[in-house]
């Protein structure tokens, strides 16, 4: 059973000093996890997760990731900007993006960030974009066709919009190599939300052995090897969550059987995690405010897609609570919604919940990535506030919501 992070009391209390709808982050899931993570992979020497600033950008969460010992993944150059008022710099950013305009590699050129190419075309857009290249450079892979475990297939690279392909992989290393680059990376997302702790393991091998190649064709250094993230998170309250230290022992042995056996003993491995760092570790807080009953029964939230996009977009499981009612029994079947005027405006369709009336307090679980990220203004809805509870227990406003002098702030008429 899924249950909150916090307590009745607790939300109350918070509740009467920040209105819902609103966004609470656990600071102390966040601390336990990240440890987690960086304790698993401790037995690679030089071990970094980049934590991927899409699934979550706020200020404060980046703190203290950044106090953790992670680093970031940006992709665009507000990310980047973000990135560097958080102190960020240097090698602790990674900047991965694709379709790239010029003044984002400007941008992560000027922090010395990890540049990871997306695109053989790249390269000499670069080269126009900086002058002479960096010395470190990384490159992202596509290796095409599907991508498979244990004959499941994972996801089709073939067509997705991402990377090199192999050919492209060692002439865009011969033509770094020709301008000065004399350090490089390999990177790879091959799927999305997986739990399936042989994926890590799987895309590690295929990372590897493409590294050992390039070694060969080239003579390359090969310093790190990014798995990128995909590792998921259990959304649904029968969901096994991922062993992460089951999954690192996997990606050890296959790192000691291939790059270790090949004389690449000194490689990193890199993380790019957002959702498992972050999701579990959130929650969108709103209130009931509606009800009604026509062919189906209806529970109408002060939130809508505007605060928690992924149900509406992706058809996405966001387990609820009933605040109050954790224990009562689950014998009535609602859709909640928001208040947009589209009829996917739904974070559950046909769930079983215990009796809800107006004002009952909905605790929507996972929200912690790419939940107020992907928040938008469709019906001129204005986006929530987001609360970070301490590990003390206190609750501290870290981004306050929209108001209509924002909606209307950047309008010229």
């Amino acid at each position: 059973m899924k249950k909150p992070f916090v307590s009745s009391e607790q939300l109350e209390k918070i509740i009467q000093k920040f209105p819902t709808p609103f966004h609470l982050y656990d600071e102390a899931g966040i601390r336990k996890n990240a440890r987690r993570l960086l304790k698993a992979f401790s037995w690679n020497t030089g071990f970094c997760e980049y934590f991927a600033v899409k699934a979550n950008p706020n200020p404060s969460l980046l703190k203290i990731l950044k106090e953790e010992g992670c680093g970031v993944d940006c992709s665009s150059l507000t990310e980047l900007m973000l990135a560097q008022s958080c102190g960020f710099s240097g090698d602790e950013i990674m900047f991965s993006s694709n379709a790239t305009p010029a003044q984002d590699f400007i941008y992560a050129h000027k922090l010395n960030a990890l540049i990871n190419l997306d695109d053989i075309t790249h390269i000499d857009f670069l080269e126009k974009c900086i002058g002479k290249l960096p010395q470190k450079i990384c490159l992202r892979y596509n290796p095409g066709s599907d991508f498979n475990i244990r004959s499941q297939i994972m996801d089709t690279p073939k067509d997705a919009k991402y990377g090199f392909t192999k050919p492209q992989l060692l002439q865009g290393i011969k033509m770094l190599q020709t301008k000065g680059v004399t350090q490089f990376g390999l990177h790879a997302f091959l799927s999305s939300n997986s739990l399936e702790s042989a994926y890590y393991p799987a895309l590690a091998e295929k990372l590897f052995e493409t590294a050992v190649w390039l070694k060969g064709e080239t003579g390359a250094a090969i310093g790190f090897i990014n798995l990128s993230g995909g590792i998921g998170i259990p959304y649904k309250p029968e969901d096994n969550p991922i062993d992460i230290q089951d999954v690192s022992l996997g990606v050890q042995e296959a790192y000691n059987r291939i790059l270790t056996a090949n004389g690449l003993d000194g490689v990193r491995i890199c993380t790019e995690l957002g959702r498992y760092m972050t999701g579990p570790y959130g929650a969108l807080i709103a209130t009931a405010i509606h009800k009604k009953d026509i062919y189906k029964s209806y529970v109408g939230l002060d939130a809508c897609a505007v605060n928690l996009m992924r149900p509406a977009m992706y058809g996405a499981y966001h387990h609820i609570t009933v605040i109050g009612k954790e224990n009562a029994p689950h014998d009535k079947l609602y859709d909640i919604t928001g208040g947009l005027c589209e009829n996917n405006d739904k974070f559950a369709l046909d769930r079983a919940l215990p009796a809800i009336e107006t004002g009952n307090r909905i605790f929507i679980h996972d929200t912690g990535a790419h939940g107020y990220a992907m928040g938008y203004n469709y019906n001129g809805k204005l986006r929530s506030a987001e609360v970070l509870l301490q590990e003390d227990g206190s609750a501290k406003l870290i981004r306050r919501a929209e108001t209509p002098e924002d909606y209307f702030a950047t309008l010229k008429f």
